[in-house]
This record gives structure tokens, sequence and C-alpha cells, in this order.
């Protein structure tokens, strides 16, 4: 017979070899006519096999390899004497038992795929009776197959009746957990979560103390839920009810946490069944949750606060091994996912303080809704982040609270695939189904979950379906748009009465349940009674010594001469055999000689030199962003790359000291879930500068969520503080709508209170002194910074090294006012300064003063107020700038102006627009030289 190619092999998946024979284990997923050829070959290939074993060389090269690389795993594949195979197939030839081999195999394979379809994970529907893709005959068993005896590989029995393996099988995928793992493509994980779930029957064996432990705090939640709705009829509260079994789940968590030495926990969540998180996991005082229902404590609150459900918390929680752990509750809106990101960046944050293995030592946690996970972008944009260099947290542990409902919507309308969490199947990582009323499978999940993190550092998600006893809110009627869902969800007891039900079997009484009742009944009266609460609004930790209030402060943030000149030499010098390209070492090469010879300095030089003078000072630098290591422009290179094998050196790293450290990262094409990272990052990191670069500052939009509701309100809102920097390019240079404008009117608008820092420095010394002085400040507050484009190679935006070393940062610069001659002042801020300035000098009017504002928030109305008064004698106060007149600082800084000068100020600029800027650059270029002239012609 002549060789026929291996390739018509795909049939065969494993070939097992022994000393004494050769054994088969056929995956016949090829077509029937493949399945037959096989089938009346099978001496074919065992003759192949004598041939190889006396001379490989005999056979064709692919038939050598696929011998020699089955041979080397027989380890692994069980091997069934031919005797024994023949005496099992009475009714056939031993090639169908071989294929009956196979299908058992297959049909293994095929219940660790689809088995958690079967699965009893719904607490309002039965399981379905069968999946078709389970059934023995389209694997071409039957029931006569079910007491036969088979060899399965990589199972918990290597030799087990059909009849036993399905039994195996629907015990371990078709009980209360369904699991989804075969998609995970690393054999290592997959192997090792197989071992674990079908080992174990992917259950745990409890103790009574530990039975009771989990029915104390189901009681906690559901007696929790039953007395807020006693007291507080008719507040909401957005209850936990239906869902309570995450409670008892999240304190497995923190105490598997405490035994294996984890130090924190970070987590966030939306408002459903905060409040009981925050009561049952945490510890927050009965009385501090009952006095907010009250509405009582308005003495402590700072700024105008949040709603209850809306606040975080901290605590540390003793656990059963004597350890303890820090939860973390993050502060989050109604912006439900939103605070995902946030919990990253925090995690981050303390990992990086406590340096290197900490990534098994903090954790994040975030619990989400179903409708919320399937729905909102920023959760794929998250989960994105959790492999990668800038963003990694060690594994993220995600536990969908699933109501199977999301406000009005089904889940059928609410998503486009089966399960809430199919698109984590982007990670390959483990995927748990529970049921919400079986707590021993949400505590064993919950075990088996941690360990998975621990030891391969990645994401799980857990899916605890349940219900929501009520509508979407306490006051809410959902049996107008649910009434079939809400007639079984009325019907269903009580978790904690199932749970105790379930337990007198295991010897404990409805007796001793009734005292947990009892004991956790008059712990809440007797909170609910001490209504003299006393709000502790203090900093703590690494904020403990920064200070609440904003106020106005001269901060000399000028670096000595010889040290600037230290970091040009060391920022110049690279690695012994580091071969750059050759523009960027020139570009290195011109930055020193600036700095050395007291040449003009560029932006990015005095970014850099910004950048190495708060490093060798200690505070730790993080900049992240789309192309932030090169720079949007090609103006940064804080990464350098060797041409010849890629490697990359950072030369900022060589000026760290004390503890500082520089990071910079490409993030992913994403803002929301990156800027929300930075902020994360930022709350936990109040001695070091945290900044996030937008590509453009237009696309700053796309993260307008974390701004309104995060960067600029958490303050008012949580009393908690940031000092997170956001730069953002601006300026209008006739690329179009969507690269010119960083939307410097919507900073403006959200400024009240001293709530942020919004600032357009428009020299490199402003941007040097401006960081500088982020660092020295003693208070912090977030700073949005305006950075340029074409400013970046403009020959008069530079800066001598003299304003490095001599100065601070100035919100108000003055150019070229005397008393005597100036009749015309022209307000402005940023690009257009230039271009001004430009014309000015070639008109020669040096009658005319230009005042620009570095700083539009918060605005020092005391230095404006000064110059001002020298200004009386001024006929003419214009504002010149380039945005549209419904747009830039025009409607921000009139009245401030107005109210000062008591006279009108004149807006010179482009009328109200729908888009920030022409496509067109020979639109822009007209407009931009009208706006300009009219500047000096009125």
């Amino acid at each position: 017979m002549a060789p026929f190619p291996l390739e018509l092999g795909l049939g065969i998946l494993f070939f097992g070899v022994s000393s004494e024979n050769v054994t088969y284990c056929i995956l016949w997923k090829c077509l029937p006519q493949m399945k037959n050829f096989f089938s009346q070959n099978i001496s074919y290939i065992e003759n192949l096999y004598s041939l190889w074993r006396e001379d490989p060389a005999a056979l064709e090269p692919d038939w050598q390899d696929f011998f020699s690389s089955l041979a080397d795993q027989q380890e692994d594949i069980p091997s069934v004497p031919a005797t024994s195979l023949r005496d099992q197939t009475s009714e056939g030839s031993s090639a169908l038992f071989r294929e009956k081999q196979a299908a058992v195999q297959s049909l293994i394979d095929r219940f660790r795929e689809s088995g958690h379809f079967l699965a009893d994970v719904d607490p309002l529907s039965p399981p379905p009776d069968s999946h078709p893709g389970l059934d023995l005959g389209i694997f071409g068993l039957g029931e006569d197959d079910l007491q036969k005896t088979f060899n399965p590989r990589q199972f918990p029995r290597k030799e087990a009746s059909l009849q036993e393996i399905r039994t195996i099988l629907e015990e371990t995928y078709c009980r209360s957990i369904g699991v989804e793992y075969m998609h995970i493509q690393d054999e290592k994980e997959r192997n090792w979560l197989q071992e674990r779930i079908e080992t174990s029957r992917n259950q745990s064996e409890f103790s009574k103390k530990e039975k009771i432990g989990i029915l104390r705090k189901l009681k906690e939640a559901v007696l929790f839920e039953k007395f807020l709705h006693q007291k507080f009829l008719g507040q909401k509260r957005f209850s936990l009810e239906g869902g309570e079994v995450v409670i008892p789940f999240l304190d497995a968590l923190v105490q598997e946490a405490g035994q294996g030495g984890v130090r924190e926990i970070v987590l966030g969540m939306a408002h459903r069944g905060r409040l009981n998180v925050l009561a049952n996991i945490f510890g927050k005082p009965l009385e501090e949750i009952f006095a907010e229902f009250r509405d009582n404590i308005e003495l402590g609150i700072i700024g105008e606060g949040d709603v209850k459900y809306h606040k975080g918390f901290s605590s540390d929680m003793a656990t059963h091994s004597g350890h303890k752990v820090h939860l973390t509750m993050a502060s989050n809106p109604s912006h439900l996912e939103c605070v995902a990101p946030v919990v990253e960046g925090k995690t981050r944050a303390k990992q990086d303080f406590i340096g290197p293995g900490s990534g098994r030592q903090v954790i994040p946690v975030v619990l989400h809704g179903d409708a919320a996970f399937a729905g909102q972008g920023i959760v794929a944009e998250t989960l994105n982040l959790s492999q990668l260099e800038g963003y990694r947290t060690g594994g993220t542990l995600h536990v969908i609270l699933n109501n199977q409902i999301g406000f009005t919507t089904l889940s059928k309308d609410a998503r486009s695939t089966p399960h809430a969490t199919d698109l984590a199947k982007m990670l390959m990582v483990p995927i748990f189904h529970i049921n919400g009323e079986d707590p021993e499978a949400a505590v064993h999940v919950c075990r088996l979950a941690l360990e998975y993190r621990q030891k391969f550092g990645r994401d799980v998600i857990v899916d605890i379906v349940c219900f929501r006893r009520h509508g979407h809110n306490e006051g809410d009627e959902p049996a107008f748009t649910q009434p079939l869902m809400y007639e079984k969800i009325r019907q269903r007891p009580l978790v904690d009465d199932l749970y105790a039900q379930r337990l007198v079997a295991d010897g404990i009484t409805e007796k001793q349940s009734h005292f947990l009742t009892e004991q956790i009944s008059t712990t809440l009266e007797k909170a609910f009674k001490n209504e003299q609460v006393q709000l502790d609004i203090a900093f703590r930790g690494k904020w403990k010594y920064v200070e609440r209030d904003y106020r106005p402060l001269e901060i000399r943030t000028g670096v000595p001469g010889e040290r600037l000149e230290r970091y040009a030499q060391k920022l110049a010098q690279l690695p012994a055999g580091f071969a750059p390209h050759p523009k960027i070492r020139k570009l290195l090469s011109a930055r020193k000689k600036a700095i050395l010879q007291d040449q003009d300095i560029d932006w990015a030089t005095a970014e850099t030199l910004a950048f190495a003078a708060l490093l060798h000072d200690g505070f730790p630098i993080r900049l992240s962003g789309q192309d932030s290591r090169r720079g949007t422009f090609s103006q940064r290179h804080a990464a350098l790359y060797d041409v010849k094998d890629g490697s990359s050196y950072l030369p900022l790293s060589s000026v760290e000291a004390r503890g500082s450290h520089f990071q910079v990262y490409d993030s992913i094409l994403s803002e929301a879930a990156v800027l929300g990272f930075e902020y994360g990052y930022s709350i936990e990191t109040p001695h070091g500068l945290t900044i996030w670069e937008a590509q453009f500052g237009d696309f700053a939009n796309g993260a307008q969520v974390i701004i309104d509701q995060f960067l600029a309100s958490s303050q008012t809102k949580w009393n908690q503080l940031s000092n997170l920097v956001l730069f953002l390019p601006h300026g209008f240079e006739g690329q179009g709508g969507e690269h010119s404008s960083a939307r410097i009117e919507r900073f403006l608008q959200l400024c009240a209170d001293e709530n942020i820092q919004v600032a357009y420095p428009s020299t490199p010394a402003q941007l040097f002194h401006l960081l500088r002085r982020q660092m020295k400040q003693p208070f912090r507050r977030p700073l949005i910074v305006f950075t340029p484009k074409s400013l970046l190679r403009h020959p008069l935006c530079r800066s001598r090294r003299e304003e490095l070393e001599n100065s601070r940062f100035q919100e108000i610069l003055v150019d070229d006012f005397a008393q005597e001659k100036t009749r015309t002042v022209l307000f402005c801020s940023g690009k257009i300064f230039y271009e001004l300035l430009e014309k000015k000098t070639e008109l020669q009017r040096h009658e005319t003063a230009i005042v620009r504002f570095e700083q539009f928030y918060p605005l020092r109305s005391d230095l404006l107020e000064f110059e001002l008064r020298k200004m009386a004698a001024v006929d003419n106060f214009f504002w010149v700038q380039e945005e549209p007149r419904n747009m830039g600082g025009w409607s921000f800084m009139r009245p401030h102006l107005e109210d000062l000068l008591k006279q009108k100020v004149v807006y010179i600029g482009r009328p109200e627009a729908a888009s920030p800027a022409t496509g067109s650059h020979r639109i822009h270029r007209r407009e931009q030289e009208q706006l300009v002239e009219a500047a000096f012609s009125l």
C-alpha cells in the first residue's frame, strides 16, 4: 500500500504507544468518509508504526515526526492492551471499540466545554433537561454502552463505566456551579483548573462550624435589609435582597486572603448592596449608616456630600488566621462601571508602593451588575488593561451580581450573548456561574478563584445568578414590566431560611438558627438607639500631612544652575553599547548644549528638566497616555530604543534619588479607562506626580464621566483629594474640529470652591515651574494643563536657563506695559499670544500691551486687581482668543474682568460655532489673520 500524506490523518488526535502493543484514541471530528477511511486502515497505520520502530528513516518525514512526538507523550495517554480491547468488543471489531473510546473522550471534553448550559444556576428557573451538544447519540454512544468500561484520559477515574463517567461529569459541571474554562489557551492553567474542579466534583466539604459561619453571614445580610426597610420606610437603599449570598462570598474572600498573607483588598462596586457590604464585610459602624438615613450628620460633612450608597470606606478586618486585612471601598458615582479602572489604579499604586511581590499582597475586587458588565464599554477597556505592563495588578476578581435584569430591561434585550460574562472570554480566564441560593457553592468558588488568581496572576470572573427582590429601588413597582418574573420572585423564600432548612440534616437545629437571628437583631436595635454620631473626617495614612484647603502661594520653584547642568550631563549619557536612532543622539546632544551653554530651552527640554528636578527631590513620577513615551508630536522621547536590538532605556532613570522612580507608559487606545486608572493611582500617591496625557486635547471628552464625576467633584462629594495632572494638547492650526480644542470652556464650567487648577502656560519656563509647584504645594488639587503643539518648535516659545533658576510660576504675565504710553490692553491666553506679539512687532504698536492669563483657575484676582490698578489711563480693553466665542476662556473671564475694570471688555475672536474649528487649512489661516488684524485695528 502506498503511503498517504499525514495531513489526511488529522482525524487522529492521540496515538498511544506501549512496549507490547499499539493503542489508539481517535477523535472523530472528521467527515463521515474520513471516519470510514480510518476504520478501514487501522492495520495500515499499525504497519507504519512497526516500520518506524525498526527504521524511522523508512517513512516519510511527516510520519516520522508524528510517531516521534506521540511517543514522547505516551505517559499521558492510557494504554489499553489489544487483548482487552478485543475482549470488550464481542459485538464488533476492536476498531469499533476504539471508536467508542474516542467518543467517550469527546463526551468528556464536551461536558467541560458546555456542561454549564445544564447547570442549575438560576434560582427562578429549573435547569434544562438536556442539551443537544451533550446527548450520547451525537457521539455514537447509546444506552447499551452505559455499563461498558472505558479508560478516559486525564480524568479522575482511570477506568470507569460510561454510566459512572457521565455521573461524575454531571455532578461536576451541572449542579449549582457552571464553569467555563476550555477557552483558556494556556494548557497549564486549563489543566490546573480541570484537576481542581474534577477531583473535588466542584464542591467543598464544610465543617459544622463553617456552615454556621455561612448561615450567620446570610442572616446578617437578610436582617440588615429587613431592619432598614422597617425603620426607614420608603427611603432608597438599593437593597441586596435576592443577592445576599454575596456577603458570605466576600466574607470567605477576606478570610482566605488573610490566611494567604494578603495585606489589602481594594473593592469597587455600584450602589446595589453597597450598604450591606459596608455593614457586614467592612464593619462600618451601624450607627453611622443609620445616621446617614436620618441625615443628621451635617456637621461632619465636608463640601456638599453625596448619597449614602455612593460613599467609600476603609477598615482593618481581623481574620480567623490572626492576620489583619485592610479593606478599601472606592467611592463611586451612579455611572456604574466607571469605578472599575479607578480600583485598578488604586491597587497598582499600592502595589508600587510596597514593591516586588506586591501583586499577591494587594487584590482588586470589582462587583458588577449583569446589565452593566455586558453593556458598558468601559468594562472591556478595563479588562484590556489586565495584562499590560503599565496597568496590570496581578489579576482582578470580577463578581457579577446577576439580577437577570437592568432597571426594567430583561437580559434578552440587554445583550447579544448567552451569558453576561461572555465579554470576559477575551482574556481567556475562568468564568464561574453560581446559583445565588447556594451559599456553599459561592464560598467554594471564592476559594478556588482566589487560589487561581494568586497562582497565575490573572483575572477571574464569578457570575452569581440571583434576582432583585424589589424594583430598581424600593419605591419602584417591577410588576408593571416583568409581571411573570416578579410573581416567581414573590414566591421565593428568604435565602437564610432555605439554607437553615438545609442544615437541619447536618445537625444544626432551628433553635441555633433562631439564636443567630436574635443576636443579630439585638445588635441592630442597639445601634439604632445610639443617635450621637461623630463622623471622623481627618485625612489618614499617606494623606495625613496634606493640607485640605487651597490657598494661593508664591512658591519658589527655581533650581540652581549647577543642578541643571548635572541633569543635562546625566540625561545625555547613554549606557555602554546602546545605539539610539541617529536623530535621537543629535537631539540629546542639542538639549545638553542648550543647558550647558545657556542657549534657548524648548518645551520638551524644560519638561524633562522639571521631571529630573522632582525625581532628584524624591518625588516619583508616572506618565501615561497614547504615545506618551515618544510624545504625540515626537517631542518628548522619554524612552529611547536601540536600533540594533530594540531594547529600551529611560534617561530620567539616571537621576532618580531617595526612592523616587520614573515610569512612562504608552496606553491602550482608550481615554475613559486609562484616565480612570490614573485618577485611582493619584488618590493613592499624594507625594508623587501622576500625569495622564491625551493624544490630542479634544479626545479628553471620551473620558468626560471620569472628569465630571471623579476629578472635579471627588473632594466635595467624598472628601477625596487628587493630585492628578492632565496634559491636553490645545491650539488652532487648521487641523479640524477634533484636533484643535481641549475644550477649555468645559473645564472652566467645572470650576468652583478651588476644586481644580486650570492652566495654559505659554513658555517652557512656565511649564517647568508649574510642574514643580504642583508637588511643592502643601495641598493637593488636580491640575489641567493645556499644552502646545506648534509651539513645541516655535522659535519664540523658548526660555533661558536663568528663568528656570530664579523664578516661579506666574499666574499672570504682563508684556510691555508702561503707564505713560499704553492706551490699549489685549487680554489673552496661550498660543495666540505669539501671533499677537509678532503682529505688534510688525506694526510697531508700542502703545499696546498684552496680558497673558497663565492660570485661569483659581483666578488670582488679587494679582489681577493689582495690575489693573496701574491701567487706569488705558482707553481700550480687548479679550482676544482663537476659539469660537462660545468656547475658550471668554465666557469665564468676562465677568471677572468687567467687574474689576468697571467697564466693558470687547471680544475679538471667531463667532459662535457648533464645531470648534474648520477642517480647511485655507479657511483657518484666513480666520486667524482676520482676528489678529482686528486686535490692532479697533
